[in-house]
């Protein structure tokens, strides 16, 4: 993970600093950007899809915010796994990041350990997507959306925002793939879906 690149987008000098500071330390190798117009501008745009590669954005900037952002990767076809940060009131806006395919969403204050998980979970999601594709080929699409919220530490009350389905129909499609995938445990069911299982 050592050579794993960080992209991170924010508005906020502080925040910035100290998060490249923690990612470093973290073993990762951070990029930071004031805004999303600098971190376009200046990305290689290689492409690499390989997993060594993620971007942590806030989700309200100036000019361009950060579902803008997620709009014009989707536009440029680049498909870096994206983890967004956000104010409390953000939530909603986040909720639809998720629908438009972000990896996970955190409201700040987080701590230093869930923004670390946040990126390791986005990172091995994107490298296992193929070990994947064999072992939960079982799973209905619908509880294959379900299994990747899951994974990204949703509640069932924020799943069902996102998928647009009641509190119910989330339980109900979580103990569907439970059992489909022979699990009977959360951390059983994270193993099988990052691919350790």
């Amino acid at each position: 993970m050592e050579s794993t690149r960080i992209y991170l987008v924010d508005d906020n000098d502080g925040f910035r600093e100290s998060t490249a500071w923690l990612l470093e330390t973290a073993g990762f190798e951070p990029r930071a950007y004031a805004s999303a117009g600098a971190f376009l501008d200046a990305y290689p745009g290689e492409r690499r899809g390989d997993g060594a590669e993620c971007l942590v954005s806030d989700i309200r900037m100036p000019q361009m915010s950060g579902l803008q952002l997620q709009d014009e990767l989707g536009r440029r076809d680049i498909r870096l796994p994206l983890v967004f940060v956000t104010a409390h009131g953000d939530v909603p806006l986040a909720v639809e990041a998720m629908r438009k395919g972000a990896s996970n969403f955190l409201e700040k204050p987080f701590t230093d350990e869930a923004l670390v998980q946040a990126i390791r979970a986005a990172l091995s999601s994107r490298q296992q997507a193929p070990a994947r594709n064999g072992a939960l080929a079982k799973l209905s699409p619908r509880e294959r959306q379900v299994l990747d919220l899951v994974v990204a530490s949703k509640p069932n009350k924020i799943i069902a925002d996102i998928l647009g389905i009641s509190i119910k129909t989330v339980e109900l499609h979580r103990a569907n793939m439970m059992s489909k995938l022979g699990v009977r445990s959360l951390p059983e069911l994270m193993k099988v879906a990052l691919g350790h299982g």
